[in-house]
């Protein structure tokens, strides 16, 4: 530096900067490292900030003032830098020599000046608003300007050049009004979207400091303090952080590593060579595939992973980078804290040290805060993105994958990808950086450690890695708990979704005490588990609190050691200066201990989630590379040609299709040709292939031969209806435009219109989840609805008449789909069980196992007398009714028909038993299976057109006051009274440690040595002792807490009435046993654990300063109210942030759920896009409350530091103030803990409102456990004898009943007897009350009025397990469980095995039984998936045969089932009820001709009740029932 400054200007000296008490720097260094520092700054970070400015373009910015103003300041400076310049070559010229410093410096700050200027206009041009690299070079510049400043100021008095004093003034000047000018923001670019956007985000417009600080998230935080936070309130979502920008980006990435893996399986295999479709099999015979696959055994799949860092990697580094920087600041206040001890140990030290110092501390830590806080910003908006993008990609997948890949990912796992997978993602994103900052955060902290104490610290290290294996082995063993919880906790929520989905049937049955201890003993198994982790829990807080210490400890001992081994073999008593125990080693080395403990404790954690996220990374890619349906195996341009000459619509030739490429063939050897504007009919016996077949015509199966080909577009009424969560008009429209007089036809066509005028809101009634709300024939019609209003040209039709009434399938054949309907110049293939409609189709088709039998028109296949004529003749014997008046039998069928079957089988008995089979009676009633009546659906509670109510309020206490209840109130002092202990013994540990560090300076160390480590040791050992009894205490309490709310919750609703289910949707019930329970469970016990830790940690701090230096309690009052205000803003706002953002989570899955299970039905209508938009939709809204949380976070974080660092800074200023008082253990004391708040209070208020969100759990768990309850199950006094009801008797006396209070009466003044064995039919028009009527006698619905009387005794008297346990009802809808066959036939094992055979056997059920491997132990799978709809119903038979009571309720039983299965069960109960009362709900009238009495109800009364044959020749309602069926003329 002297060839720059020349001799006469050193670079450096002591005595004029430290040793005075008015310090300056000498001109050399002022005029070069302080000149020159801001510049080299500029030169370095322009290269990479010129770099991402010529990359992201964000636009175009008007020249405005504040840019003209600025760009001038900076030409000005220019000038100035230059003119300072020229007055050095000036002096030079008149012969005053300058040394070169005084030419060197004005250029190159004249020059950055001019980079600055450009950089100030290629801002503007690039859309930049607010700049941070020029903010920090203008920030530097002022600081470096400081000291000159002050030195001019001093030396103003001696002879100065008066230029150089003047344009230095003038630069100082500049330069801070454009530090100022830096502070204010440039207008938004043009046509940027800032302007569009009704409610922008705030921080696309932020400036550089209110983004560093968060400030521009104030105005919400505000808002939300004021008024509870709601959906309009959010700001839109950044567009980079969209789904419509983020999911492209990784599907890209996705999509190119596909294409490189089957670049690699070309390598592998040699394909043919003409090969450009992307789809396995593009133009690949099958075998060839199967080789190609084969092949590629050994080559690498796609890799995820990869695609994931190049689409976010980059963006994610910039917050490694501020983590990086992060790490290195942290080292720098311990070094401080050590130079503030040694300030205080020399009393003759100036005193600006100290202040420097203090202020130096407060500048480190807040710097610290602010790039920790952008850290965490930038890995968080990382984790959002990943989630965005994962969830899209597993979406757009789930739309096109195979039926084979489907049966391999349930949709409840495919659920589990979206929420479960991508969360751990999100989560790990965090943390992710940790994985390299852990280990360099512990060698720092290990050098500087060696530093201070020299190798003493080997010893601290060896704990250190002796505690490593503890802590793994710990996390290792969590972990398999973590997993074995997971299993039982799903099986459990698995059960209890089944058994709310069959609540009914168990309350029918009484089976809900066998299903409650099912349930509590997988709870039990779970909580066991909780335990055993809360062992392990305990164990491993006290390792994480007691670390620190013990290292620490084993250090000083190392250390102590090494001194005294040393001073014994010199034979020296004085100890050598460098080696004694004062307080800068022990609270140097503390604070250092203290900075280890976080990545010791977090590197193990980081690693286990890493091991987590992978296992999902896996669970994901195999998702993302399943196989997708092949769109090209349906040739949509086809022009094929008939065998007449005439165009077909509908072509196969050589068929042959599977559902999964490993499983036999489904379909063989189908040729059909469909042709143009015809109606073809396929008939068959159950499982002969007929929903198959549209399924491959949809392209929806595997084809391994032939072609397919349709000819224009497709509408498809799947057989179980598909219906949106959506309004009804919604629903029909399917996202086509509406046309007033086209829908109102559609309506009228599909008989929906009376049906609009029983719903609440016509057809704008939004539809609940699964059509809850609408009837199954309601369902049925509006899927038809759907199709007929989208206009295609092929219509598949997969039995869309079997689930309504006979006279509405007869209008909808004759309106819609028949030859005289709205469909008759459309292409129809219409697969049917009803007979009726046969005659007037122009083709049929009979299938038969998979192939076609028979193919033609009605009368040829008659003729043929094959297949056809026996399914004809097995469906129309039964059907008789004879008129015993009169004895002749009425006949009501087709002239036709009856020559034509005379003709195949020419025997009188046969026309005399001939009676065309009705269609399908009475619509299969959807809500719940219980009818609705008229009066009903009106009053059908509108839970669906309202979204779910959230929680304004803020918790109340009472809320925690059941919850310190639950644990036990005296359990809860116990706790808070553990962890005061095991706080005051932490403070007793470093206060001794603080008095024991003053020994040094009195030479008294040798003494006391034993009895310091002595004590010491023990106050540390108790600690940790009480750290784990109460960690262990607080699980203890938790759990106790937890098995109690589960308990009254399943309690509550096993004794819950039918209307509650009727009324609440089942998912807001399961999410109390799921999500509720969980956090009951899991989060509120961690958050508790913290919250406490939190609490006692910062109070301790206070009290430690406070004791250390007493006048800090003066601004404890001020910083406790920011504090308090700043933390009130946040809880407020945050709490309603997570709930909006829970409100808005479930709609994802739904939709998603709705989606997978109507992905057939998107498919067919082409309306995949759209799909794909809805869903990116509702993920964008949840992020719109997400990304909020996030910054609520960091505006928290930074806010509450700022008050810990304020709390830092005070303590080093007091204890400055107070040095010729305080001894330097407790300044070292005072200060170490202060550095330390900064985390507690931050961690306080999270925890705070972790708690309050976590609370509000129990607040729901409770509502659920306190509904209204039904009557008991037993009534002791009143039990019934063992033998009763012996006869069978049923009265019902004036008897009146509604469905809920304040509904009307849906049975009206009901009085009728019936004798023991009758065989009663029960008839009329939906909503009559027949389904009401059964639901009386099991009591799910209570008297309004009047009695019921079974044998002599009144049913209301009794206890409701005694009176359903004595009845037997065979439900509408068959419901099984999962678990063995036995189990659904015998849950509490009554009987012995070959009653349950016998059963089986009545049933017709042995062979199938018998025929599978596990027999009786056959498991069903959840609802009985693995059997067919026959065969479920045929197990409820099972059932009801199996219990055989004196009264039998059988509840439109045959509603859903072909025709065979009717036909045995109607036989079965024929025969093996013969002397039992039996009630029949009838749903074909043939079935209940033979019965004693029919019981005709109309508007909830008796409209007729009599013998069917009376009842016909009065010709009254069930004449014309009996009519509209054809049974009578």
């Amino acid at each position: 530096m002297e060839r720059l400054c020349g001799p006469k200007l050193p670079f450096w000296e002591a005595n004029q900067t430290f040793h005075t008490d008015s310090p300056d720097l000498p001109e050399c260094f002022q005029l070069s490292v302080l000149s020159w520092l801001p510049c080299v700054y500029l030169w370095l970070a322009c290269p990479p900030y010129l770099f991402y400015l010529q990359r992201n373009n964000m636009g175009y910015i008007m020249m405005s003032v504040l840019n003209r103003v600025k760009t001038v300041f900076a030409l000005v400076l220019w000038i100035v830098c230059w003119t300072d310049l020229f007055g050095t070559f000036n002096e030079l010229h008149q012969g005053h020599t300058q040394p070169p410093i005084y030419f060197v410096t004005p250029l190159v700050v004249g020059i950055t000046m001019l980079l600055a200027t450009f950089l100030i206009q290629f801002e503007r041009l690039r859309g930049v608003q607010s700049s941070g690299i020029l903010f920090i070079f203008w920030f530097l510049s002022v600081l470096c300007a400081i000291v000159p400043f002050r030195s001019k100021i001093l030396q103003a008095k001696e002879d100065q050049n008066a230029l150089r004093f003047i344009t230095f003034y003038l630069y100082f000047t500049l330069v801070v009004s454009q530090l100022i000018l830096c502070c204010f923001n440039e207008k938004p670019p043009l046509f940027s979207n800032v302007d569009t956007d009704p409610n922008p985000c705030p921080q696309s417009t932020a400036g550089f400091l209110s983004t560093m600080t968060f400030w521009w998230f104030t105005s919400m935080a505000i808002k939300g303090y004021k008024n509870p936070l709601e959906a309009k309130d959010l700001w839109s979502l950044n567009k980079r952080d969209s789904s419509e920008e983020v999911v492209p980006k990784l599907l890209r990435e996705w999509d190119l590593e596909q294409i490189k893996d089957r670049s690699t399986q070309a390598l592998y295999s040699k394909p043919p060579p003409a090969r450009e479709s992307n789809h396995v099999g593009g133009e690949n015979s099958p075998e060839e595939v199967e080789v190609l696959l084969s092949k590629t055994k050994t080559h690498k799949k796609p890799s995820f992973l990869r695609s994931l860092i190049k689409a976010f990697g980059p963006y994610f580094l910039i917050g490694s980078a501020f983590k990086l920087l992060q790490d290195l600041i942290t080292f720098v206040n311990p070094q401080l804290l050590s130079l503030l001890i040694l300030f205080t140990k020399q009393k003759e030290a100036p005193t600006w040290w100290g202040y420097a110092l203090a202020f130096l501390m407060f500048f480190t830590a807040f710097l610290q805060t602010l790039i920790l806080h952008q850290h965490f910003q930038y890995c968080f908006v990382t984790g959002m993105r990943l989630r965005t993008s994962i969830i899209g990609a597993i979406y757009r997948k789930s739309l096109i994958i195979t039926n084979a890949a489907k049966r391999t990912s349930t949709v409840g796992e495919i659920v589990n990808l979206m929420s479960v997978d991508a969360q751990r993602f999100m989560d790990l994103t965090t943390f992710l950086n940790m994985l390299w900052s852990a280990p360099l955060q512990i060698i720092l902290a290990l050098y500087f450690l060696w530093q201070n104490l020299g190798p003493s610290v080997l010893a601290g290290v060896a704990v250190m890695i002796l505690l490593i294996p503890l802590n793994a082995a710990i996390a290792v063993r969590t972990r398999a708990y973590q997993v074995e919880q997971m299993q039982y906790k799903d099986t459990r929520i698995k059960l209890m979704n089944e058994i709310l989905n069959g609540i009914k049937v168990l309350k029918l049955y009484a089976w809900e005490n066998s299903f409650k201890d099912k349930v509590l003993e997988i709870r039990q198994k779970e909580l066991n588990v909780l335990r055993k982790t809360a062992y392990l829990g305990a164990l491993s807080t006290m390792a994480w609190t007691s670390a620190p210490f013990l290292v620490h400890t084993a250090s000083i001992l190392s250390l102590l050691y090494t001194i005294y081994h040393f001073s014994v073999l010199d034979g020296v008593s004085t100890l050598d200066k460098n080696n004694i125990l004062d307080a800068e080693k022990a609270f140097v080395s503390l604070s250092l201990f203290n900075i280890l403990r976080f990545p010791l404790n977090m590197l193990p954690q980081v690693i286990s989630s890493v091991v987590q996220a992978s296992v999902s990374l896996k669970r994901i890619q195999d998702f993302l590379s399943h196989e997708e349906l092949d769109p090209e195996s349906v040739d949509r341009n086809n022009t094929a040609t008939g065998k007449h000459g005439c165009d077909s619509s509908v072509t196969v030739v050589n068929g042959k299709f599977t559902w999964a490429k490993q499983d036999p063939p489904a379909l063989h050897n189908i040729n059909l040709m469909v042709p143009q504007r015809s109606l073809l009919a396929v008939v068959g016996h159950v499982g002969c292939g007929k929903s198959s077949l549209v399924s491959a015509l949809l392209g929806e199966m595997e084809k391994l031969e032939g072609h397919i080909s349709i000819r224009g577009s497709v509408a498809y009424v799947p057989q179980q209806a598909w219906i949106q969560n959506a309004t009804l008009r919604d629903n029909i429209l399917f996202g086509k435009a509406y046309n007033e007089q086209k829908y109102r036809s559609c309506l009228e066509a599909c008989a929906l219109t009376p049906d609009l005028e029983v719903l609440p809101g016509g057809d704008l009634t939004e539809i609940g989840e699964k059509g809850i709300n609408l009837s199954g024939g309601q369902r049925q019609r509006v899927s038809l609805a759907r199709a007929l209003y989208n206009e295609a040209d092929v219509y598949l039709l997969d039995d869309p008449l079997s689930a309504v009434d006979s006279h509405v399938a007869k209008h909808i054949f004759d309106h819609v789909i028949g030859p005289e309907g709205a469909l008759q110049g459309k292409t129809r293939i219409l697969v049917t069980h009803g007979i009726s409609f046969l005659p007037q189709v122009d083709n049929i088709m009979v299938m038969v196992e998979g192939r076609v039998s028979e193919m033609g028109s009605y009368q040829e296949l008659l003729q043929q007398n094959g297949a056809f004529a026996e399914f004809l003749r097995n469906y129309s014997l039964e059907d008789i009714i004879e008129d015993e008046a009169t004895g002749t039998t009425t006949c009501y069928y087709s002239r036709e028909i009856q020559n034509l079957l005379s003709e195949v089988r020419s025997t009188a008995d046969f026309l005399f038993h001939l009676v065309i089979i009705s269609s399908l009676s009475g619509d299969v009633c959807a809500a719940r299976g219980s009818t609705l009546s008229l009066t009903q659906r009106r009053n059908y509670p509108r839970w669906r057109n309202s979204s779910r109510q959230r929680p304004l309020r803020q918790v109340k206490s009472k809320v925690f006051w059941e919850y310190v209840k639950a644990v036990g109130p005296l359990l809860t002092l116990c706790i808070c009274f553990l962890y005061g202990c095991q706080n005051a013994a932490a403070i007793g540990a470093n206060i001794w440690l603080s008095q024991w560090t003053n020994d040094a300076a009195q030479n008294m160390t040798q003494e006391n040595v034993s009895m310091r480590v002595g004590v010491y040791a023990a106050l540390g050992i108790t600690q940790g002792i009480l750290v784990m009894v109460s960690s262990f205490t607080l699980a203890m309490g938790n759990i106790g807490a937890a098995r109690k709310l589960h308990y009254a919750l399943l309690d509550n609703k096993f004794h819950t009435p039918q209307s509650f289910f009727d009324t609440t949707p089942i998912g807001r019930v399961i999410n109390r046993f799921s999500k509720d329970i969980y956090v009951i469970d899991e989060a509120l016990p961690s958050t508790v654990l913290m919250f406490l830790g939190t609490f006692f940690s910062s109070l301790s701090t206070m009290i430690v300063i406070v004791a250390s230096t007493p006048i800090f309690a003066v601004v404890i009052a001020p910083l406790t109210f920011i504090y308090v205000f700043v933390q009130r803003f946040y809880v407020a706002t945050s709490r309603q942030l997570k709930r909006l953002e829970s409100v808005t989570r479930s709609p994802i899955y739904s939709h998603f759920s709705e989606t997978i299970t109507g992905s057939s039905v998107i498919r067919a209508y082409g309306r995949h896009d759209a799909f794909v938009l809805m869903s990116d939709m509702k993920v964008d809204e949840n992020q719109k409350s997400y990304y909020p949380g996030i910054v609520a976070n960091r505006w928290l974080g930074v806010r509450i530091e700022f008050i810990g660092n304020c709390i830092v800074l005070f303590a080093a200023l007091f204890a400055v103030i107070g040095k010729d008082n305080l001894n330097p253990g407790l300044v070292g004391l005072s200060v170490s803990y202060a550095l330390l708040v900064t985390m507690s209070l931050n961690w306080m208020v999270r925890m705070t409102s972790d708690l309050e969100s976590n609370i509000v759990a129990v607040e729901r768990v409770k509502e659920y456990s306190e509904t209204k309850i039904e009557a008991p199950w037993e009534v002791e006094d009143k039990k019934p004898s063992p033998d009763w009801p012996s006869q069978g008797k049923v009265e019902f006396l004036d008897y009146s009943v509604r469905y809920r209070e304040g509904l009307d009466l849906v049975l009206k003044n009901l009085t009728l007897s019936v004798v023991g064995g009758e065989k009663i039919g029960i008839v009329g028009r939906t909503g009559a009350g027949k389904s009401s009527m059964t639901l009386c006698l099991f009591r799910l619905l209570e008297a309004a009025g009047g009695e019921i009387t079974i044998d002599g005794v009144k049913i209301s008297e009794i206890g409701l397990h005694d009176l359903r346990s004595k009845l037997t009802i065979i439900p509408q809808e068959p419901v099984l469980f999962s678990g063995s066959l036995r189990m659904n036939l015998d849950p509490f094992d009554k009987y012995n095995d070959g009653e349950v055979w016998k059963a089986l056997e009545l049933s017709h059920l042995n062979k199938f039984v018998s025929n599978q491997p596990a027999k009786l132990e056959l498991e069903c799978s959840e609802g009985g998936e693995n059997l067919s709809v026959g065969q479920r119903q045929l197990v409820c038979l099972a059932r009801a045969l199996l219990r055989k009571t004196r009264i039998l309720i059988l509840d439109e039983a045959t509603a859903a089932i072909d025709l065979e299965t009717d036909d045995l069960i109607q036989s079965t109960i024929r025969t093996q009820f013969e002397d039992c009362t039996v009630f029949t709900i009838a749903h074909r009238l043939n079935t209940i001709m033979d019965y004693t009495r029919v019981l005709v109800l109309d508007k909830g009364q008796v409209a007729e009740f009599d013998t069917p044959s009376k009842l016909l020749s009065k010709r009254g309602i069930f004449y014309g029932m009996a009519k509209d069926a054809g049974l009578a003329q």
